[in-house]
Order: C-alpha cells, then structure tokens, then sequence
C-alpha cells in the first residue's frame, strides 16, 4: 500500500523574490530524505503562494524496502591469524556491522582477499520515520535572509504560524517553535477560513474551497489567460515581462486581472520613464498600441476575486498617479540643470574608497577610451565622440530621476544629452556604454558606444583586481564576471582588432598612473589573464566540444574573433573530416617531439635525405601565409581560420612520410638536433592554431 504525504509550513506573507527558490529547495529535501530513508514514491510536488511552502509526495510506500547488504571489511592477511582464528579486527568488525564471524565469507578484490559481511536489514514502518524526518527537512533549510521571532533560537524565512503535516489520513506529529503538526490550514487571508483537510489527496482543493490555488502553474496559467482576454477585447499589446510575472505571481493566492487609466499629460515623458514607475514601483503591466507606442492605461493583478473591480482600479489609478507625478517633477528639474553642473557633483560621489571618486573613475575612462580609440584608427570625427561620450557617461548618476530609478541610468543620460543638443553619437553612447547589462542583451550598435564600454568595464575589472577584490565562488559583489564577459562579446561581435593583452595593459597602466595598484602589475595582468579565460570559455563552450574548447584556448585566447573562429574550423573538422583524427595524431607525434629541441633554427644543408627535404619546403609554402588565409575568407570561400587548418592539414602526408623513413634521434648530434628544430619549427605554427594533443577520440 501507498498513501500521499502532505506537509504545508504556514508562514507570515514572504517576498515574493525568495518563494521560487523557497519551493524548489522543499522538494529537493524531500526527495532527498525519502530516497536516503529507503522509501519509494512516485513523484513530488511542490506549492507556494505568499503565507505557505508546501510538499506533496504522492505514493509514498507505508514501510522502508528491506535490504540485504554487503559490507567489506578488513583483508584475509589482517582478519585471520596464523592459527587460522579470527583477529581482533575480524570481531570487531563483526561487532560493527552486528553479524556473527562465523557468517564472514571472502572475495577477492584487485588480487587480494577481504573478508565481507552479508546483513540484512528490515524496513521500519514510515509512520515512525516521518515525525523527524519532516522536521529535519524543515531546520535544515535555508535562505537568503532568516528571522528569529518570540524568544525562539530557530531561523526561518519568516515566522512559522501553523503547520499541517499527513500521511494519508493520519497527522504525523511533531512541534517547531511551540507550533504543532495538524490537519487544519488557513486560506485567503480575507476570502477564506481554517480548513480541516482530511487527508493529504485533498488539500488543493480543499485550499481552492478557501479563494486558494496553491498550484504555482495553475495561477500562472490563470493570471495569463485573464491578460490575454483583457488585451483582446481592448485591442492592446500588453507587454508581459518574465521577472514582472514571477513577482506578481507569488503576490497572490487567487489572481483577478484589472485594468486602470492615467491622465494622458503624463504621456510627454518619455517612456521608459512611465514604464518603469509602473512596474518597477506599482508591479503593473504597462498598455501599448500595435506601434509599440504607451497608451494612458495599465493592467495589475489583485490578490482577490472580480468583486468592487472599479474601486480597486481607482484605488490603484490614485496611487500611480503620484508616483507619475513625481517622476515629472523630477524629469522637468532635472532639465534646469546643465550636464557640466551634474559632472561637479561627481567629484562627492564616493565610486570605491580605494579608486576614488565617480569624477576620477569617468577621467580614467576618458584615458583609457582615448587610447582604444587611437588602437582602432578611429577617424577624428569618431575619436572627438569617443572622448565627449567618456566624458559625460556617468553625468545622470547624479539627477534626481536616477536617484528615484536606478533602473533608468544611460536612458536618462541619453534622454537628457539629446536635449541639452549633444550629437545623436554621443548621446546614444551614453545609454550604451552600459550595454550588455545582463547575459542575452545585445551590445552596443555603434563604435562610439563600444568603445566607452569596453574603457569603463575593463576600468572597472583592474581597479578591483589592483586591489585585490577578485570574485570568488559565488561572490562577485561588482559584477565583475558580467562585465568582463560583456567586454568578450563586444570585441567578438564587433570582430575587433583589439586583444585582451593590449586592453589589460592600457588599463593596468592608467590605474598605475593614478596611483591606485596595491599589487604588482604582474599579479594584476597573471589574474585578469586567469580570470577571462574562464570567460572565454564559457563563450566557447556554448557551441564546441570541451576538448576542442581546450585545443584552441592553448594557443592563446587573447584575440577574440579569432579564437572563435579558430574553434569552429575545428569543429567542423572533427566532426565531418573523417580522416581529421591521422591528421590530429600526426601534428601530436609532431609536438612531442618538438618539445626535445633546444632551438628552431633550421640548416637545409644537413638534411640527408628526400623526406626531409620535402616536409621542409611543404612547411616553408604555408609559413606565414595569413594574408592569403585572409584573402579567402575575403571572398567567401571560408573562414581564414578554416583556410590555415586547411593548409596545415596538407602538412599530414609530408609529416608521415618524415615519420616512416627517418630516424629522428640520429646518432650524429647535429643531424639530431636539426631534425628536431624542423619538427619544433613546424609545432610552433601548429600551437598558434590549435594544441591538437589536447583532442579527445572515441
């Protein structure tokens, strides 16, 4: 027999932002402690809704499977003494694993012999494991941030306030904080009352019976329909944000959708402006029309039923309307201020005790955005937009709007560059320069922007490195991972011919200059290296195979667009040149040999024979070709990067036939050693490609 276990953990209301995470983790632990306590299970659910985590695990077997176990234990030469009678270690062992030395047998594991003990263990009733097994799952737990209330020593999430604990019928009991186990919850806080539930089957619907839906994707579904429908009878494009969704959708236990209006004199600012007061601070879904344009309405969702619509929705419209209110005064104060007033006021923005002010962080900016700029031969017309835009990308830190919404940083800047008559360049650079923001944003679309963000991001990665604030495990309390990776993206997006060393030294010597390095530039340039690699990486990773991804970082992953491109032609390879693999294993042989040479100087004079001759001169046809490898992928045929493993590859034949009619390691040490420098000579150019020994074959 099998019955369903039910445990409800009835809470004051939690953040919406910690509940997700709250629920998975519940049914991690239980299904966890039911596989380690031996008891089978069909599968386990999980709820939440704002006062309760909730698992379900339907099927739970009514005892533990019996099971016959085989421990071993000490060997034959330590278990048995010389008269052939057990040693203290064999009885202990016995004694241990509760089992008679007389049951003992032997089996030979990697040639010696070990005594093992056969016992068998019969399953307990899961009545009697679940009073402590409920409450461990329950203490073991944790959050981001935990609560202590009343004089109780235990943390939680939020105070526990009832719990509900079943195993089919039956209460299975225990206490937390004075709180005891039973079968009475409580539903919506002003729609419903305590409910008795009757047995563990029952308690979703018993729960709906009181206004609440405890199924996490059932309201999820509701809240989305009821949207749709609103959307389609008023002929709106509704935007459904995903992070807006999830909040709202552990906001509430039984979702009605309803919509509400405001004034169309707020719609003179700008948009982002509206849109962001209203999700950000009222968590309403914002109404456009077909064109992508902000109509004078908004959507939200109450945490109740269709009755007195119209008093919740001017409720609501009273509320946002002060929130809008604020937002145009402060976006008209804003405009009375000069972008070279809000630059002063950067000078009292503390960016990091240890670099200084926002006003010496923009200046290192400058610096290190000018020298990028001079790198890329900009034209003198995109280098003045570099150095103006690097100049004012911080100003909107300091107005009143960005104060208010964090959110709106670079959408004001651009905003309030565009208006105070700043070149279309510099002011979108200013929103840009941020970009991406997050992992799947797209980077910035203009060389202006690009440019800034790779000074401010790269500025921001050495200052913190310099100072030794280096992200570890899961801390990266600066981003930095996300902005390097965003510096990796930019630079293979816009195929820039700009590498990570030359980056790394541009900045290492502005924090340098400024006096901001508490460790050696070695150090600094040692981790930044370490440190991006990972990133490049991650990049590859996506789309190649990890060894492939190990070939081609080995030959140096500083310039981006080419370590890519490097990685796909070996891809390809590997995947459709069904002779790739001799190729692989010739250039490999070729490497370790090569790593015997002390030199890679070459005397064709020494070679005794054809074979020599001919690799030597196959290899000297390809040295140094990469304009010709350019020029194909220039007219289409192919990557440059699949043209060079292409003409190496015609290294392969040349390379056997040196393999099957010379001896390397010639008695004659010069013959020796020129042989060997031929081989290191070909290896190097092989290594700026690709470590080939590093391919894993089935």
């Amino acid at each position: 027999m099998a019955k369903d276990l039910l445990l409800e953990i009835g809470l004051e209301e939690v953040p919406a932002r910690f509940l997700r995470a709250a629920m998975n983790q519940l049914r991690e632990k239980t299904e966890k402690w039911l596989d380690a306590s031996r008891l089978s299970y069909d599968k386990v659910e999980a709820y939440a809704t704002p006062r309760r985590l909730v698992v379900l695990a339907r099927g739970v077997a009514e005892k533990q499977d019996d099971v016959n176990e085989e421990v071993k234990g000490p060997s034959r030469k330590i278990a048995v003494d010389a008269n052939g009678e057990w040693t203290k270690a064999a009885l202990g062992f016995a004694r241990s694993q509760g089992v008679d030395a007389g049951d003992f047998t032997f089996k030979e594991l990697a040639g010696v012999e070990y005594i093992y003990a056969t016992k068998s263990l019969n399953g307990q009733e899961t009545s009697s494991l679940l009073p402590e097994g409920l409450k461990s799952i329950i203490t073991s737990m944790t959050f981001p941030k935990n609560m202590r209330w009343g004089a109780y020593d235990f943390k939680f999430i939020r105070p526990i306030r009832w719990m509900v604990a079943l195993f089919g019928e039956e209460i299975v009991p225990f206490e937390i904080t004075d709180v005891e186990t039973g079968r009475v919850s409580r539903g919506h806080r002003f729609l419903g009352g305590e409910t008795s539930i009757a047995s563990a089957a029952d308690y979703a619907e018993a729960l709906r019976a009181q206004h609440v839906l405890v199924d996490v994707e059932e309201r999820e579904a509701l809240i989305l329909k009821q949207i749709r429908e609103l959307a389609e009878e008023k002929s709106w494009n509704i935007q459904i944000k995903d992070d807006l969704l999830e909040e709202v959708l552990f906001l509430v236990e039984t979702p009605t959708a309803l919509f509400g209006t405001f004034e169309e004199s707020f719609l003179n600012i700008p948009q982002d402006v509206l849109i962001t007061s209203m999700r950000e601070h009222q968590r309403y879904f914002p109404v456009l029309d077909a064109q992508g344009k902000l109509l004078p309405f908004f959507v939200t969702v109450r945490n109740g039923d269709a009755r007195s619509l119209d008093v919740i929705a001017k409720g609501n419209e009273k509320v946002l309307r002060a929130r809008l209110s604020d937002a145009k005064f402060f976006y008209e104060e804003d405009q009375k201020v000069q972008i070279k007033d809000f630059l002063s006021k950067l000078e009292t923005v503390v960016f990091h005790e240890e670099l200084g002010s926002t006003g010496d962080k923009v200046r290192r900016i400058r610096q290190t955005a000018d020298k990028i700029a001079e790198l890329l031969n900009l034209d003198s017309e995109d280098a003045q937009d570099v150095s103006r835009a690097a100049d004012i990308c911080k100003f909107d830190l300091v107005t009143q709007m960005v104060y208010e919404f964090p959110e709106l940083q670079g959408v004001m800047g651009e905003d309030y560059a565009r208006k105070a008559g700043e070149k279309e360049s510099v002011a979108r650079a200013v929103f840009e320069h941020y970009q991406p923001r997050f992992a799947g944003e797209s980077v910035p679309a203009s060389i202006v922007g690009s440019v800034v963000s790779l000074a401010d991001k790269m500025d921001a990665i050495v200052g913190f490195f310099g100072i030794g604030i280096i992200p570890t495990g899961s801390q990266d309390p600066y981003a930095l991972r996300r902005q390097a990776a965003g510096i990796v993206q930019i630079l293979l997006d816009h195929k820039l011919d700009l590498t990570l060393d030359r980056l790394f030294d541009l900045s290492i010597a502005v924090h340098e200059q400024a006096g901001n390095l508490k460790r050696s530039a070695e150090e600094v340039r040692k981790d930044l290296n370490d440190f991006f690699e990972l990133r490049v990486k991650k990049l590859l990773s996506d789309d190649l195979r990890y060894d492939v991804v190990d070939a081609v970082i080995a030959a140096g992953f500083g310039d981006i667009p080419a370590v890519v491109s490097r990685g796909e032609a070996l891809m390809k390879a590997v995947r459709e040149d069904a002779t790739f693999k001799e190729t692989a294993d010739s250039f490999t042989r070729t490497s370790n040999l090569a790593a015997k040479a002390d030199s890679r100087e070459v005397n064709p004079e020494l070679f005794e024979g054809e074979p020599e001759r001919e690799l030597f001169e196959s290899w000297q046809l390809l040295h140094g070709q990469q304009e010709t490898w350019a020029y194909a992928e220039e007219e289409g045929h192919m990557s440059a990067a699949e043209a060079e493993l292409t003409a190496l590859a015609g290294l392969k034949q040349p390379i056997t036939t040196f393999f099957d009619r010379v001896m390397v390691m010639a008695e004659d040490e010069k013959v020796r050693a020129n042989r060997l420098a031929l081989l290191a000579a070909i290896d190097g150019d092989l290594k700026r490609f690709a470590d080939f020994g590093k391919l894993v074959w089935q």
